[in-house]
């Protein structure tokens, strides 16, 4: 019975004069989403409200799964939006929705009821209390409950009047590309994943950077982390995808540098590379899943090793998680079976036995003096040949 849908936004209203923007972009990531589900609509924006009507048949269940994934939707309501035909008519129109949705008529309800239209010959008191009365007449089974209530009949009498009573939860967040870009560094494992979905909810707009090492990691382990890049973009909207060749440099690390050593300078590596990536396409900054004390290359003296060769910022929102917190966002997500699979990526195959967790800057520079025979010439090469994919959410 629902053809139409008010989408609930919440940040977006104090957004004063600029407030336009964000609703622009958000009708923009609603018609987006939209495009793959079974049938045609049209998204509107008046007066403060974002209406998505269906004008065609269409698949219900389909169509709310992809405006609950789009960023800056708190919520959506299926409507019946009617046309202003007087009083009497709208107590009949109500009554029908009520018959059609709630079958089960041993309920609780409060009616609550709101005009942006002030010249309706009843306040929003009055309509309450006259509604609130022909429903009991109608349905003596049905009580009022003004604290908490089974149905919230939501009545909003406007340019038509909007009839609604069930709110769907959307992510929340700011619409995608508000925030500007940035480029997340996305590896095989649960976190990274996160991290993306995470910055992409404030509405940054998001490339990725993946390094792969064959033969040490299959295709399949490439294919895993394309797999995770497509379940992100679900939420965060088309991404390229940048594979980048990093064995060589790897190898050349490895015979070059204390052993000790190797997760801080590969990391440090990268970052400068990522970075050349986000330059590249106008990113604002670098996106990472480390948490302190995660992983030795993770602790607070390794992370600031690592930030040391970027000259832009590195935003980890995952910083100050737990393990069992970020499972909980990946299984929500959808990423975690993907992330979970065993293919092992580069990160893991080159793992020191005794990796140092509270590296000196110092010590670290002096050993990567002993690369700059070669390790240019591996960065550029590496660079050129680096596969981009585009990635659809």
């Amino acid at each position: 019975m629902f053809q139409s849908f008010l989408i609930k936004y919440g940040e977006i209203a104090i957004k004063g004069k600029n407030r336009y923007i964000f609703e622009d972009a958000l009708v923009a990531g609603l018609k987006h989403a939209l495009k793959p589900v079974d049938g045609e609509f049209e998204v509107t924006k008046e007066q403060g409200r974002i209406y998505v009507d269906a004008i065609s048949d269409y698949d219900y269940e389909e169509a709310i799964d992809a405006m609950t994934r789009v960023f800056g939707v708190v919520g959506v309501c299926p409507m019946v939006q009617v046309e202003d035909h007087g009083f009497e008519q709208l107590a009949k129109d109500v009554l029908e929705y009520l018959d059609k949705v709630y079958p089960d008529k041993h309920k609780t309800f409060k009616v609550n009821s709101r005009r942006a239209r002030k010249n309706y010959p009843m306040d929003s008191q009055e309509i309450n209390m006259e509604l609130g009365g022909i429903i009991l007449d109608a349905y003596p089974d049905m009580k009022v409950d003004v604290h908490n209530p089974d149905i919230m009949l939501n009545i909003e009498i406007r340019n038509k009047i909007n009839i609604y009573s069930i709110v769907i939860p959307g992510p929340g967040g700011m619409p995608s590309g508000t925030a500007g870009k940035a480029m997340l560094l996305l590896s095989g494992g649960i976190d990274s994943p996160v991290a993306g979905y995470m910055i992409a909810k404030r509405g940054v707009k998001i490339d990725a950077v993946y390094f792969h090492a064959p033969p040490y990691t299959s295709e399949r382990a490439k294919q895993k982390v394309v797999d995770l890049a497509r379940l992100v973009s679900r939420y965060s909207g088309t991404m390229n995808l940048h594979v980048v060749n990093f064995t060589d440099i790897q190898l050349y690390i490895y015979e070059q540098c204390p052993h000790e050593e190797l997760t801080i300078i590969m990391r440090r590596y990268m970052m400068k590379i990522a970075e050349h990536f986000a330059n590249e396409n106008n990113c604002l900054g670098l996106i990472t899943g480390e948490r302190i004390g995660q992983l030795a290359s993770q602790t607070m003296q390794s992370l600031a090793a690592t930030n040391e060769v970027c000259t832009m910022p590195v935003y980890r929102p995952c910083i100050a998680l737990d393990k069992n917190e970020i499972i909980a966002i990946s299984e929500k997500i959808g990423t975690y079976e993907t992330s979970i699979l065993p293919f092992e990526d580069c990160c893991t195959i080159f793992v020191a036995k005794h990796p140092v967790t509270k590296p000196n800057l110092n010590f670290i520079k002096k050993s990567e003096l002993k690369l700059q025979e070669k390790i240019d010439q591996l960065v550029q090469e590496a660079i050129e040949t680096t596969e981009v994919i585009r990635i659809e959410a």
